[in-house]
């Protein structure tokens, strides 16, 4: 059963939140970074975004960069731009996008419920950003930068939730960069803690939804810090990292969609010819199109669209990952007509969000940078979590979620 805590959040006052937050480290780079903080000595970008802090071409993992998070992480705190709160508190932080919110509990996630599973995963993960991030904790001391969790739909924190949607929040503001909304409640009643908490041991599994590298991390540096304690007794700060858990049902995984170079020597006639094998192939016209359902795609190519269907017998609809369409798209078209066998390394291939749109693949093709494009249709978070639940991963580049969390509306020491 699932076991958090609340805890002592070290947030920005209310005047300043908008100089602090930030977008999350990891969908930005070094220079996109020092543009967006510009002159802001506040901007969280130079704790999670050290290299900012130096001339342009340090190497973001170069020592001295680290150390420099730790600089300005103690600045931050000496100058008041964030303050510890003197209770431990849950949070509730909602997104809104496109006129839907969703809803998060901040939470003290445990350790032990990464390392024994109950903490569920479905990406592989790579030990070089592993080691990034947990270097980056160990200076800091401190989750600066929450994981994205979800939890199975549940009646009664749905109730509360909505109690505290209906007051004032502590922070309200629309993002410049995504022009999503922010928002964020304090949980302080002891009451309300306690149901929280109550709620999520009653839960056999958390899922992660994004941030395999933080929450590895995250739990990695907890279990050194229990090894380097000779009077470790359990209850420690560092046995617990930061984490904000969704409802499943409220999450909105968008498109995750492919832009390839060549043909692999193929004209385009024989391409649409090889394809129609194992898919149902239809012009649709120079209008753009996009999937309807489950295992139909949208090929763009010579500026026109095509839907494509997987004929019935070309997967398993049994095996959670076979029935996948990246799954699909990846053994049918990628690998056996193009020869992509691995989405990370192949330098042919290009992933595109959807919250770009179809007019991006468009342009990537139509300009000559790519020679055709391929949109999908969203994973669903009932096919995360069955994959997480039989122990399989999910193919790479198969989901996106959104919004991103913003980082900065409250941080987790360690001590």
């Amino acid at each position: 059963m699932a076991t958090i805590k609340p805890f002592r959040g070290l947030r920005p006052p209310k005047d300043l939140v908008e100089q602090v937050e930030s977008r999350p480290y990891d969908v930005l780079d070094s220079e996109e970074a020092r543009v967006e903080a510009g002159d802001n000595e506040k901007s969280l970008y130079h704790i999670i975004k050290p290299e900012i802090n130096f001339e342009p071409g340090v190497s973001e993992y170069d020592p001295r960069v680290y150390e420099s998070a730790a600089e300005q992480f103690k600045k931050f705190q000496d100058k008041g731009w964030l303050v510890q709160d003197a209770e431990e508190n849950y949070y509730i932080y909602a997104q809104t996008m496109n006129n839907k919110t969703q809803y998060g509990l901040v939470v003290g996630a445990a350790v032990d419920d990464y390392m024994t599973g109950v903490i569920k995963k479905h990406e592989l993960t790579r030990r070089d950003k592993e080691e990034d991030r947990m270097k980056h904790v160990r200076v800091c001391d401190a989750n600066m930068e929450p994981v994205f969790f979800a939890y199975p739909d549940n009646a009664v924190l749905d109730a509360l939730i909505n109690k505290y949607a209906k007051t004032a929040p502590e922070y309200d503001f629309i993002a410049p960069i995504d022009g999503f909304r922010h928002q964020f409640w304090i949980v302080s009643d002891k009451n309300d803690i306690n149901l929280i908490t109550e709620e999520f041991h009653k839960m056999p599994n958390l899922y992660i939804a994004d941030g395999h590298h933080r929450s590895a991390a995250a739990a990695l540096v907890g279990a050194e810090k229990r090894k380097q304690n000779p009077n470790h007794k359990g209850d420690e700060e560092y046995n617990y990292f930061m984490a904000v858990c969704f409802q499943a049902s409220q999450l909105t995984i968008l498109d995750y969609n492919r832009v390839v170079k060549d043909l692999n020597g193929m004209t385009s006639q024989e391409f649409l010819k090889a394809l129609e094998e194992d898919f149902v192939v239809e012009n649709k016209g120079a209008e753009d199109y996009k999937p309807q359902h489950l295992h139909e795609f949208s090929l763009y190519l010579d500026h026109e669209w095509y839907s494509l269907t997987a004929r019935k017998g070309k997967y398993n609809p049994n095996d959670p990952i076979g029935i996948l369409d990246v799954d699909i798209s990846s053994r049918l078209i990628l690998d056996k007509l193009i020869g992509i066998k691995d989405l990370r390394s192949d330098k042919r291939i290009d992933f595109v969000g959807g919250l770009r749109g179809l007019e991006e693949l468009r342009r990537r093709v139509d300009n000559g940078e790519m020679r055709w494009a391929l949109a999908l249709y969203p994973v669903t978070m009932k096919q995360i979590m069955d994959i997480a639940d039989s122990g399989k991963i999910m193919p790479p580049k198969a989901t996106w979620f959104e919004p991103k969390l913003r980082s900065g509306l409250v941080v987790h020491k360690l001590q």
